[in-house]
């Protein structure tokens, strides 16, 4: 079995007992896996621990109680676990910014979201730690042509980069079948905007505004691999780059690109596809165990 599959039954496994107790020990002895290895699997995959993965699930599944409306507080918070009333009122301010009180005189009520969808990525393990399987490497020069543009990753970024490719398809035809490169650059300190190139390995002109040819200079990166959705892929993808960069004890990179997404397909950006991270060139030591 796969590991993020083993993940994956782990996660139904705890929504099926929001309302037992969820020891790391149980939960790895329900997966055949020791609690050691298991917590680091799942810290890896998920970006959490375990712990904190089931106090936001029990959360979620308070939503329901509590717009059901048939039990009390009390009830609910001792239903999914909570040691008191006043614990769960607490954390559910933390994950919600709201009592649980609040929830029947809300305009905008909070809705429970379904199990999340794992990230499928190779893993490897690095001296005891599960990190997302990378290789450094040496990324050549490569010329784009492309649409140039800009996201914000705090909004909804995923509409403007599909949008944005649909443009670039339409200039070089739908009968173009190669790879597709999203180059994020230019990040502020602090800021979610990024200045963004879409653009096929091509050397083309297209004579229209926010139409571009740029190379991209050789650049020394962790080469990372994922599977799905690329667009979605958020918070896993931040929490696997900082996991590489402690446990392989690498730096970032002083490039102005901060990201480049590579897509085997231009027509499909849920395919396959790589990530390269600039990181300066370091000695390293990442013999696995």
């Amino acid at each position: 079995m796969e590991h993020y599959e083993i993940v994956e039954q782990a996660l139904i496994f705890i929504e099926d007992r929001l309302d037992q107790p969820l020891s790391l020990n149980y939960v790895a002895q329900a997966s055949h896996m020791s609690k050691f290895y298991f917590h680091r699997l799942f810290s890896a995959i998920m970006g959490c621990s375990l712990n904190h993965y089931v106090l936001s699930r029990r959360l979620n599944a308070s939503l329901s109680l509590i717009q059901a409306g048939h039990l009390s507080m009390t009830d609910i918070a001792y239903g999914l676990g909570f040691g008191t009333p006043s614990s769960f009122t607490r954390a559910f301010n933390r994950q919600y910014g709201t009592t649980p009180s609040s929830m029947n005189t809300s305009q905008s009520p909070l809705l429970p979201v379904p199990i999340p969808t794992i990230v499928r990525r190779p893993i490897k393990n690095i001296h005891g730690d599960v990190v997302a399987d990378f290789t450094l490497m040496e990324m050549t020069p490569l010329r784009l042509s492309g649409i140039v543009f800009e996201v914000d990753l705090a909004t909804d970024y995923e509409t403007t980069i599909r949008s944005h490719t649909n443009l670039l398809i339409q200039e070089i035809g739908r009968s173009f079948r190669g790879p597709c490169y999203v180059v994020y650059s230019n990040c502020q300190p602090d800021s979610t905007r990024f200045n963004v190139i879409c653009g096929v390995p091509l050397d083309i002109q297209i004579e229209k505004p926010f139409f571009f040819t740029v190379d991209v200079p050789q650049l020394f990166c962790a080469k990372f691999k994922y599977s799905g959705d690329l667009l979605e892929i958020g918070n896993v993808l931040k929490s696997d780059y900082a996991r590489f960069l402690k446990v392989s004890r690498q730096e970032t990179g002083d490039s102005h690109i901060e990201l480049i997404q590579h897509f085997e397909d231009i027509h499909d950006l849920g395919s396959t596809y790589h990530i390269f991270a600039p990181i300066k060139k370091l000695p390293i030591d990442t013999d696995e165990e």
